[in-house]
Parts: structure tokens; C-alpha cells; sequence
């Protein structure tokens, strides 16, 4: 963070009161977690489910936090620096959104339901061949995330490119208020948290929260192939361009896709010139995040050959489709997130893997799909055989629908297991693994199936 507001401004923007403090005294950082506290930092105190950050704001000023941001009323020792607010999660939006403000850099925020910290990653790739670029890290695209993510700008920085997530109605509002984007991409509209948003319907309308933050002039990059983000194609307010592989309406349209076990291939065309593009990973999903990424290089003039260097140099970030050695294994981690989007590309991934005899699929279960549960687990199994899986094992009372629907799809029960938790999948695993097997583990993060890659390093060596 660069070192330009005092106390003294920090209140000003919050309409907030100074208490204890010295309204010239700078801010050098900002923290929400004590552990990171550093002399002049700002400390705001969230309240979450669980915890109550109010509690550590005298843990905070000892550490060397020059004030607190802290909600009136709250229960506060007396003499300690604070600045009160009525709401500390809308103050730290707010700050980040001014400090966003004074970096007048243009930002790319991107959005959706599925791919958008992959086309996150491969737009900052590209981007990167022309501009000194700030991407997202890790997950941080909610209503905290984003203002730490945004309070990372420095006046090196040319572009930036912001994920922003959302999992009900009016987050995306606040949060692209801070942001304030140049450019919004919207991946594609599935049926994630489709539990608290109602329907497909909902979800559009929850995820075009991000476009009210856009600025005058801003540009909107949409998926074609989508069919509730195309029935928006001519409403919109803005320059709207649109990336598919279905739809030859769309502005850019990729051709000739061709996938294999380490690699993806695929055509498009610029004022009449064809290109070829290679994605450094395997699967035909990821050509959408690199017809995303397309258009804002072009966007912002980056040079179509520097446009292509990017695309191949991005690779997957964290849990999502890392492919490990483990003793005699092959295991493919997509634990971040499942719907039935992404299951499918998982499966696509397993399928095009040349590392193993034997193809294992581990699912688990598929979080806040609502009323549409049932049916969507039901479905992913009836698309198991689509993919050449040998084995399929599920963990999770809602996973035996994918185990049913695979066995109604005409997999043979001898090749199907079905565990409650897992540690019951730990236990059973030497017994059905064999030497030389591919293994895919793909379900909700809240399944944490990644223990199964962690108890395989640890006793299946």
C-alpha cells in the first residue's frame, strides 16, 4: 500500500469519528488479522459468524497499529486510538474503493459462475507481456479479499485484474463499487449457488451487479456460447463483446480446437488473419478463458503474438487440476470447487490424461445446488461412461447419486464405491487402487478432498 492517507483523510472518507488519535499520523498498511499487523497499520475490526475482531483491537494497537477502525457502540477499552464507523466490512470497501480511486489505472474485474480465477490468471498473463499488472492471488475475490487485493496497488502498477465472487444478492453491488472496473468479464451463468440466488434467472441478475460499478465508457466481455449472458446480447449500456466456440455470431469465435493429454490447441481470427493459439493444459474448457483474454489484450492494444505468449504461459493456480506423482500413483487435484460444469471438465481432464493404465474418478459432494440437487448429481453420474472412467468412487450422501446415475448409465456396480466420509475412502483405497492409476478428486471445497492426495502421500508411497 502506498503511504497517502492520514488518519485524519481515513475519516473523512469513512464519516467517521476520530478517538484517541492524531488526525496527520499516515497509514502505511492495512490488516484485518492481527498476525499481520506492522507499525502504522490500520487495523479494521470485522465481525464475522464466529468471531468478533473487536476483541483484538487491543492485541492490534500493542503490535503497532497507529488506530482501529471499530463500530459505534461497540465494547472497546478507553484510551485506545480508534476511528468509529457504523459499519467496519462497509468501511473497509469504502477505504479500498478511495485508495482504488487515487491509482488511476484501468482495471479488468472478472466474474461468473465457472473459470473465473483461471481466465483471472490467463488474463494477467497476457496482460503482463505489455503492462506492470496486479492479478488476484489465491481466493481473495470477496468483500474482504478484494479490498486487501486493492490496497496491493502501487504507483508501479499499470494494470490490474480483479476477481470478484459473490454468493448471494448485493455483494457484487458493493464490491464493484470499490473497484470501480474499466472492463467486466463474466464467464458464463451455471447454477452455483443456486440455493440462495433461486434460479438461473436470479443468478444473471446477481452476477450484472458487477456492471454498476463500470465506468463511463467501460467495456463488457460476455461468453456466446451462454445462452442467459447471449439473451442479454443489444440490452446493455455498454460496449459488449462477445467470445464463443458454438455461436459464430460472437465477436471472436475459436475454430479447430483440438485437445490432448498436456496441451490445448485452437484457432481464431483477427482482421482477417487466422492465428494459432496453444494453452500450456489439457482440456476444451479453457479455450473460453483464452477467448476472454483475447479480447482484452486486444482491448487494451496488447499485440496479437504477445497475446498468444500469454495464453501459453498460464498454468492452473492452487487446488484446481494439479496433477501430482505419488508413489506408484498419478492423482489429479481439482478440490477448489464443483458444480456440474466443472465436474464435467474434470472428467474431460481424466479422460485426456496418458499418465495412467486406469482412469479412477473420486467425486464428491456438490454444494449449493439447492432444490436442483438431486437431479444435477443424478446427471453427472449418467456422464460418467462419456468419459472412459474405469473406477468410480464417491464420498458423500449426496456423491451416491453420481454413483447411481453412473450405474444407470450402464457402468457395472463392480466398479463403483460409494463412501460416507472420508476417512472411510482413506481406509478403503489400498484395497482398490492399483499400481499405475490416474486419479481425479473433484468436489465441493467444503468436502476438503484434497486429505485423500495428503493421506496417499503419507501411507501409499
Amino acid at each position: 500500500m502506498e503511504s497517502i492517507f492520514n488518519l485524519g483523510m481515513v475519516a473523512e472518507v469513512l464519516n467517521g469519528e476520530l478517538v484517541n488519535c492524531d488526525s496527520e499520523t499516515m497509514v502505511s498498511s492495512v490488516s484485518t488479522d492481527t498476525r499481520t499487523i506492522d507499525d502504522g497499520a490500520l487495523f479494521f475490526a470485522l465481525k464475522g459468524e464466529n468471531s468478533d475482531g473487536h476483541k483484538f483491537i487491543p492485541s492490534a494497537v500493542e503490535k503497532g497499529a497507529v488506530c482501529c477502525i471499530a463500530e459505534r457502540g461497540a465494547n472497546v477499552a478507553d484510551g485506545l486510538p480508534l476511528i468509529l464507523v457504523d459499519n467496519t466490512s462497509q468501511a473497509l470497501l469504502d477505504l479500498a474503493g478511495e485508495y482504488r480511486r487515487k491509482m488511476r489505472i484501468p482495471i479488468v474485474a472478472v466474474t461468473g459462475s465457472v473459470g473465473k480465477t483461471s481466465t483471472r490468471s490467463m488474463i494477467g498473463c497476457v496482460l503482463a507481456q505489455k503492462y506492470n499488472t496486479l492479478v488476484t492471488e489465491g481466493n481473495f475475490n470477496n468483500e474482504i479479499g478484494v479490498p486487501h487485493t486493492l490496497f496491493r496497488l502501487n504507483k508501479e502498477h499499470e494494470m490490474a485484474v480483479i476477481e470478484m465472487g459473490m454468493n448471494h444478492f448485493g455483494e457484487l453491488s458493493r464490491i464493484t463499487a470499490a473497484v470501480k472496473p474499466d472492463t467486466v468479464v463474466i464467464t458464463n451463468v451455471g447454477v452455483s449457488h443456486i440455493e440462495n440466488l433461486g434460479s438461473r434467472e436470479g443468478i444473471l441478475k446477481a452476477k450484472l451487479e458487477a456492471l454498476e460499478g463500470l465506468s463511463d465508457g467501460g467495456t463488457v466481455i460476455l461468453n456466446g456460447d451462454d445462452d442467459m449472458l447471449w439473451g442479454i446480447n443489444g440490452t446493455l449500456d455498454f460496449e459488449t463483446l462477445y467470445g464463443g466456440i458454438k455461436n459464430e455470431k460472437c465477436d471472436l469465435v475459436a475454430e479447430d480446437i483440438k485437445t490432448y493429454a498436456e496441451n490445448t490447441e485452437f484457432t481464431f481470427c483477427s482482421d482477417g488473419v487466422d492465428y494459432k493459439a496453444e494453452i500450456s493444459v489439457p482440456g476444451g474448457h479453457h479455450v473460453y478463458n483464452a477467448l476472454s483474454s483475447i479480447l482484452v489484450g486486444m482491448k487494451y492494444n496488447v499485440p496479437v503474438s504477445a497475446i498468444i505468449d500469454g495464453i501459453r504461459e498460464f498454468i492452473p493456480v492452487g487446488l484446481r487440476q494439479a496433477a501430482i506423482k505419488i508413489g506408484k500413483y498419478t492423482v489429479i487435484k481439482d478440490c477448489y470447487n464443483a458444480n456440474p460444469t466443472s465436474m464435467k471438465s474434470g472428467l474431460e481432464i481424466l479422460k485426456l490424461s496418458e499418465a495412467g493404465d486406469r482412469k479412477i474418478a473420486c467425486l464428491g459432494d456438490m454444494m449449493e445446488l439447492g432444490t436442483i440437487s438431486e437431479r444435477e448429481h443424478l446427471n453427472t453420474g449418467k456422464i460418467i461412461p462419456n468419459f472412459n472412467v474405469d473406477c468410480l468412487i464417491t464420498v458423500g450422501e449426496r456423491a451416491k447419486l453420481i454413483a447411481k446415475g453412473a450405474m444407470e448409465a450402464g457402468m457395472e456396480e463392480r466398479n463403483i464405491f460409494s463412501f460416507a466420509t472420508i476417512e472411510e475412502t482413506c481406509r478403503a483405497l489400498p484395497n482398490i487402487l492399483k499400481e499405475n492409476d490416474v486419479m481425479l478428486l473433484k468436489a465441493s471445497r467444503s468436502m476438503h478432498l484434497e486429505e485423500i492426495a495428503y493421506f496417499m502421500e503419507d501411507n501409499m508411497k
